[in-house]
């Protein structure tokens, strides 16, 4: 026999579980399905990423009852960002007075914001966890969604939502394709102390054969990416405490004194994902399952933030008119502002991240030509700090 709820959200990351809370908002029950323990959702492990949220996300984050659980220490204010190129000192400064906020946003460490979701969640009644099983079998059709699970389990809803990660195995099941770029290389993001201040001032770094970013944390500390080619990464991941604190000194031209990492380091391969299409059959995708972004931008959550509240918005206007909240219209309708909303700042990243990403001469030409000339066009970086602190 099966059990039957309202939605089934598949993938219990911060997009899975910001979307099960805003719909038990709206009255809704959700069951949650993830393969890890309840323990592991409960008290995610440190992995290194920090997260940036703009003043919109933060908002989100209140209403959905995240931001209570962040201590006020975790939340380091995001003031002011500059852009380097190569081994020039000159930088395209984005500041927070553009803006007429104190800070263009904050930064906050990944499993803490997924350690957040969970107390956001895990006293509602109105969700349910399903944890270390896997889905082996997806049915839609135009009445409900039914799903099975290894434990034998059958479960059918109205709704059935994929937010299992960029590399989605829901999205395949649903026969879902996607654009998905491989850029050949490798992240490293660990966190470093330093002597010199960030000044809460996050720094992005195309230099020649690496890219560096710089986010700042609260106190001396700050969050490092660097991004190399998988062959120049093994080395720097397997390198001890004194040899690897050196290396990143250097590689920052010791701009920032001596590094000391005060963290694990985390390897990631840099792969970008956009659905090509967002939706099926009583079914959408959200979160890094709908778009994964580039790095270089830091809108990734942002991006899954923003689409959860556009989809839970229309849910709540069907709700309110008595329609089916899992209709082919009402879907499309998130599809088409979801694609609205992130489509062109994914491929302006990608733009970015390709004559940026390029030693050739022309593209260090065209690079130095452009940072120069965004540095000196004040609308243009009004423009992109109003666009980091308060992307809507």
């Amino acid at each position: 026999m099966a059990t039957i709820t309202d939605v089934v959200v598949i993938g219990a990351g911060p997009a899975g579980l910001c979307f099960a809370k805003a719909l038990a908002n709206l009255g809704l029950h959700t069951v949650v399905i993830e393969r890890q323990s309840e323990h592991s959702i409960a008290s995610p492990a440190f992995d290194g990423r920090e997260i940036a949220l703009t003043h919109h996300s933060a908002e989100l984050m209140r209403e959905l009852g995240l931001w209570a659980h962040l201590s006020p220490d975790a939340i380091s204010p995001l003031r002011d960002a500059r852009v380097f190129n190569g081994s020039s000192l000159l930088s395209m400064d984005i500041g927070h007075r553009d803006t007429q906020k104190a800070e263009l946003g904050f930064l906050v460490s990944n499993h803490l914001i997924r350690k957040a979701a969970y107390e956001a969640v895990k006293s509602s009644p109105a969700i349910s966890f399903k944890t270390e099983v896997e889905v082996t079998n997806i049915k839609t059709d135009a009445n409900i969604a039914q799903i099975t699970l290894s434990d034998g389990e059958i479960i059918q809803a109205k709704l059935l939502i994929g937010a299992d990660s960029r590399f989605s195995e829901t999205r395949r099941a649903m026969g879902i394709a996607a654009d998905m770029h491989d850029f050949g290389k490798t992240m490293m993001v660990c966190v470093m102390e330093h002597p010199i201040s960030h000044e809460h001032t996050a720094w992005e770094w195309f230099d020649y054969g690496q890219t560096l970013a710089l986010l700042p944390m609260n106190g001396a500390r700050s969050s490092v990416v660097i991004t190399l080619s998988p062959d120049e990464m093994n080395p720097l991941m397997k390198m001890d405490e004194a040899d690897f604190n050196s290396e990143v000194s250097a590689r920052f031209k010791h701009r920032l004194g001596a590094m000391h990492l005060v963290s694990t380091k985390h390897a990631y391969p840099l792969v970008t994902v956009y659905s090509k299409r967002l939706i099926g059959q009583r079914f959408a995708l959200i979160g890094d399952a709908a778009v994964g972004m580039h790095p270089v931008t830091a809108h990734g959550f942002n991006f899954g933030l923003k689409g959860i509240a556009t989809l839970s918005a229309e849910i709540k206007s069907a709700i309110a008119a008595s329609k089916d909240f899992a209709s082919h219209s009402l879907l499309l309708r998130y599809e088409q502002k979801h694609r609205r909303d992130t489509r062109p700042l994914f491929l302006a990243t990608h733009a970015i991240a390709k004559v940026y990403g390029s030693n050739s001469p022309p593209a260090r030409l065209l690079r130095a030509g452009a940072l120069r000339l965004g540095n000196r066009l004040a609308p243009f970086k009004r423009a992109v700090a109003g666009f980091l602190a308060d992307a809507r």
